[in-house]
């Protein structure tokens, strides 16, 4: 990795126009069809008085899959996405459109396991300027070691409580949920071609991570808050194993008071931890 032209470049700001047919389509592809006659569900699905999830801010003004550029030598084959950060500093519009800019907030060597790499976006509505969301995507670069530390890193999300869960959520990422998430943009064959998968070292396509930390926002929004899309404020987790479509998920919480909340999900199939290291902060 060229750490010197990583840092050297200048991003281009992403503008992105969207209707409310995108935002019934992002709310389909994290599950929030599952009770289409529940009049909470119907408020992000039905174009009347529409509302968007906060976690829509994570996909939309995607700067697309730069790490691809030749000019950076990032071994782009064996990225993975790690942990991913979203802080709402607004309600995502259900219609509009955004701007997008994007940085590097760091880097942090970790030796023989490669380096992670801290990307910031920053999401403002294009007219007036008012800033919506601020997303940090932190990426594994396991094929890209001895870069050295650079820049600035978010906090590291610490370990879960060792007690049992306050509450528990069973949440099914039906099988259909990954064609239709990667209508909002994510266009990864890993997630549709069995072929491409299998040579990946997996089953069968699998869910992608930003659709899984939709369905954690889901998760959230009912068990905490009736829902209510504006009372998320930050949301936090490490993505540990993927999430196979078909997976009867659990997620688990504990509630730290003072609107702050700390979970995980399973698959209590597999005995598999997939979403670890869970924060998240509400009203």
């Amino acid at each position: 990795m060229d750490t010197a032209a990583l840092f050297a470049h200048e991003f281009v700001p992403t503008e992105q126009e969207y209707a409310f047919k995108d935002t019934i389509l992002y709310a389909l592809g994290v599950g929030l069809g599952a009770k289409p006659l529940d009049p909470r569900h119907l408020r992000f699905l039905y174009e009347k008085d529409l509302v968007a999830m906060p976690s829509f801010a994570n996909v939309l003004g995607h700067p697309g899959f730069w790490q691809k550029d030749p000019k950076f030598a990032i071994t782009w084959q064996k990225l993975l996405h790690a942990e991913q950060r979203l802080e709402i500093h607004a309600p995502v519009p259900s219609e509009g459109k955004v701007r997008s800019q994007i940085d590097i907030m760091g880097l942090r060597d970790l030796g023989e396991r490669g380096t992670m790499m801290h990307q910031r976006k920053v999401l403002s509505d294009a007219n007036t300027g008012e800033k919506i969301a601020t997303a940090v995507s932190s990426l594994m670069l396991r094929g890209d070691m001895q870069s050295g530390d650079h820049g600035d890193a978010p906090d590291e999300l610490s370990k879960l409580a060792e007690r049992e869960p306050d509450r528990s959520l069973d949440v099914e990422a039906a099988e259909i949920l990954p064609l239709i998430y990667r209508l909002s943009g994510d266009w990864n064959p890993l997630h549709i071609d069995p072929d491409i998968a299998t040579a990946a070292g997996f089953p069968r396509p699998i869910l992608h991570g930003l659709a899984t930390k939709g369905l954690a926002t889901f998760a959230v929004l009912s068990q905490f808050c009736d829902l209510d899309p504006t009372r998320l404020k930050t949301m936090s987790l490490r993505f540990s194993r993927p999430v196979l479509p078909g997976d009867a998920m659990r997620f688990e919480f504990w509630d730290e008071g003072g609107g702050t909340l700390r979970f995980r999900a399973t698959v209590p199939a597999r005995d598999q931890i997939v979403l670890d290291r869970g924060l998240a902060s509400i009203l």
